[in-house]
């Protein structure tokens, strides 16, 4: 009830403005017309002209009105450059300050209650550096002045703060706009348009954008080099560290281009991906299913088919596929292309030197790249069973008989499946409700159904205590279903998810900032807080694909050897994901588990695997094709597939969606038959036959009946 005034005073007053057609006095043409007359009254009532101009601002300002850049350009036509930019400075300041005040008084309040959780990051960063962001919004004028008006006034900034940061961001603008309002002032006809004092007047204008912005950046850079010192000289153009996805392409495109690079690496080249993740994961999972094929030989009519294996063959045959694929990310291949491979652990000296084997290397950019490691749950007494990782699982070479996986998401059940596919007896213990929690529950649902006629046993909502070893073996203790239950294994396989490495190489002396998930914080450029420090790959996530930190490592050396000319924002907007399970799971955009978690509107078609002809060809028609489109477009917004090939099939939607493409351009392309890219088209047809033209058809079907002599 206490705001009742203060609202019905501001929706008269806005009411009033329009309903009058006041903004009819709140253009160059009344001003013009009007000159003279305004001149004249100014010369004999000086005070009272700049008080009312004064007053009249403020409230147009105050009540985020249509009118304020006209009014600036007027001030400057009638007051002259030094008197106007005086009285516009202070009248914009306090109309921009009563403005956030009733912000903050009628909204503040119920926008916190409402949405705390959302604003809670934009709370804690406006309370740290609250000022400057401030500064940069009134310096460079991404929004215009009303919106940040408003949307500081929900914000915790002090209103002190807010008014003078305001004016101070805002006083070269001030500056530029009054300049041109006294060029237009003098324009007498059509021809002075061109007189370079207006042209330049307007130039500044378009240039004050940019212009602020490189203020900004060049006060960001004393903030946070200060105190450092720069070589006149260096080294290298560019230090690398960590040879994984990210490290690689990085120090392949900085060579490309003739920049000298140097690249550090501390333990194995090719990172993760090569010797412990992608290429292991898929050599295993490869001999798991041709196992699986076999035991369906009667599909194939094929009456019987035996296999004999051993599973350390097996893990030699993994290991083997390493060492054959490793060539291709070899210190010799990378040095033959131009790279100095350095082999030693890295440590930031600052953010122009490395030290590396009691070296230090001055250089212009680094490239943070060093990867992620599995992270380990905090259940008790779990480093006592000496639990399996994607890191070290690939040592194995005796076959546990019962393996217990912690963890649901692409790791722990491509794993899963594949030890159960080999003779183990597999347990995948999960505090949620299901495997892949990020997919939609119908496409987990078909892993899960496959998980179980294999022999997967899956146990959801199990609160995990602790591990116990005792003389009747290894156990996890849980509490289901509000009972404590208790877990045989024999063997622990941890895949909780990835944790970023951020320590052990000179990050914590540079006071670097990290993300909520430990990852290290990084700007749409991939700067950090050092401009000339970038970040990339897991180490930097938000994705942690070997795809994604190839894609992240373009921008990185980009960005890092020619930003000076021209930086590239990175674009996340098409990130494929596949998880290599059985059926395998392909997905790009949005799945129907994102958009409504998102809000975001959306029709879904449906294209079912059992009627597609090489499926059934190959006995294996299980799956979908889901796409995810704009209502009432063939615009696409996102695409799973669940099943054979998936995440091959998946790259006609990702291209699809990289260059504006929808689903009536993938109908009107010519697919192979029979294949199983074929599916992809069919749900493409299965869009268009539900939005099909129902009454041109109906005019179309009585044409046909009269083509046929029929009444």
């Amino acid at each position: 009830m206490k705001k009742l005034p203060l609202v019905f005073f501001l929706v008269l007053s806005i009411a009033a403005f329009f309903v009058f057609d006041l903004g009819q006095y709140f253009s160059l043409e009344f001003i013009k017309q009007n000159q003279a007359s305004f001149e004249q009254y100014y010369s004999e009532n000086p005070v009272q002209t700049v008080a009312i101009y004064f007053i009249i601002y403020v409230l147009v300002t105050a009540l985020s009105l249509p009118g304020a850049a006209i009014m600036t350009l007027a001030g400057g036509a009638l007051f002259g450059l030094s008197t106007g930019v005086i009285v516009i400075s202070f009248a914009s300041t306090i109309g921009a300050t009563l403005a956030f005040l009733f912000s903050r008084f009628l909204l503040r309040d119920w926008i916190q209650q409402r949405f705390s959780r959302q604003l809670d990051s934009i709370n804690k960063g406006i309370e740290k550096e609250g000022a400057f962001y401030l500064f940069t919004l009134r310096l460079v004028p991404v929004f215009p002045f009303f919106v940040i008006n408003l949307g500081m006034g929900l914000t915790p900034i002090k209103t002190w703060t807010f008014y003078w940061i305001s004016q101070l961001g805002m006083f070269a603008g001030t500056i530029v706009y009054v300049n041109a309002g006294t060029q237009l002032g003098k324009l007498e006809n059509l021809s002075g348009i061109l007189s370079p004092g207006l042209l330049l007047s307007f130039t500044l204008l378009g240039l004050l954008p940019l212009i602020g912005k490189k203020v900004i950046d060049l006060l960001k850079a004393r903030k946070v080099y200060a105190g450092i010192n720069k070589p006149k000289q260096f080294d290298t153009n560019l230090v690398v560290i960590g040879a994984g996805s990210a490290g690689l392409v990085t120090s392949y495109i900085a060579a490309a281009v003739k920049a000298r690079v140097s690249l550090i690496e501390k333990h194995k080249m090719g990172g993760d991906c090569l010797n412990t993740g992608c290429v292991p994961s898929k050599a295993l999972i490869r001999s798991a299913r041709f196992i699986a094929e076999n035991k369906r030989s009667a599909d194939y009519g094929i009456a019987k088919s035996e296999v004999e294996f051993s599973f350390s063959d097996v893990m030699e045959r993994v290991s083997n596929v390493i060492k054959e694929v490793e060539p291709h990310d070899s210190i010799e291949r990378y040095t033959g292309l131009g790279v100095d491979c350095v082999e030693g652990a890295a440590t930031i000296l600052s953010p122009y030197e490395v030290s590396v084997n009691g070296k230090t290397i001055t250089t212009r950019n680094i490239v943070i790249a060093t990867g992620a490691r599995p992270r380990i749950p905090a259940i008790k007494n779990i480093e006592a069973m000496n639990p399996l990782t994607s890191d070290n699982l690939w040592n194995l070479r005796e076959q546990p008989k019962r393996l217990l996986v912690l963890g649901g998401g692409p790791i722990g059940c491509e794993l899963s499946q594949s030890f159960a596919r080999l003779g183990t007896e597999v347990t995948i213990v999960l505090r949620g409700e299901r495997i892949l929690p990020k997919e939609d529950e119908d496409v987990a649902e078909m892993v899960t159904n496959r998980f179980k006629e294999e022999g997967v046993n899956i146990l959801s909502h199990h609160k995990m205590l602790e591990f116990v070893a005792d003389e009747e073996g290894k156990h996890l203790i849980c509490v289901h279903n509000d009972q404590q239950v208790r877990i045989g294994f024999d063997q622990l396989l941890v895949a909780t998810g990835r944790q970023a490495n951020v320590t052990g190489f000179g990050l914590e002396n540079l006071n670097m900032g990290l993300n909520n998930d430990g990852t290290v914080e990084v700007n749409e450029y991939l700067q950090t807080k050092y401009p000339n420090i970038y970040a990339c790959g897991d180490v930097a996530g938000p994705y942690q694909f070997t795809h994604a930190a190839a894609h992240q490592a373009w921008y990185a050396a980009v960005n890092a050897l020619f930003g000076r000319f021209k930086r590239f924002k990175v674009d996340y907007s098409v990130i494929p994901a596949a998880t290599f399970t059985d059926p395998e799971v392909a997905s790009v955009g949005l799945n129907e588990t994102a958009a409504l978690a998102q809000n975001i509107p959306y029709e879904v078609t449906t294209f079912d695997l059992e009627e597609l002809d090489r499926a059934i060809a190959d006995s294996d028609n299980h799956g979908l094709v889901k796409v995810l489109t704009v209502p009432g477009k063939d615009k696409i917004l996102g695409a799973t597939i669940v099943g054979p090939h998936a995440g091959e099939l998946i790259t006609e939607f990702v291209t699809a969606m990289k260059n504006n493409l929808g689903l009536n351009k993938i109908l009107g392309t010519i697919h192979i038959y029979p294949t199983l890219s074929e599916a992809n088209k069919y749900a493409a047809g299965e869009w268009k036959r539900a939005h099909a033209p129902d009454s041109v058809l109906r005019w179309v079907e009585k044409f046909h009946r009269w083509q046929r002599g029929e009444k």
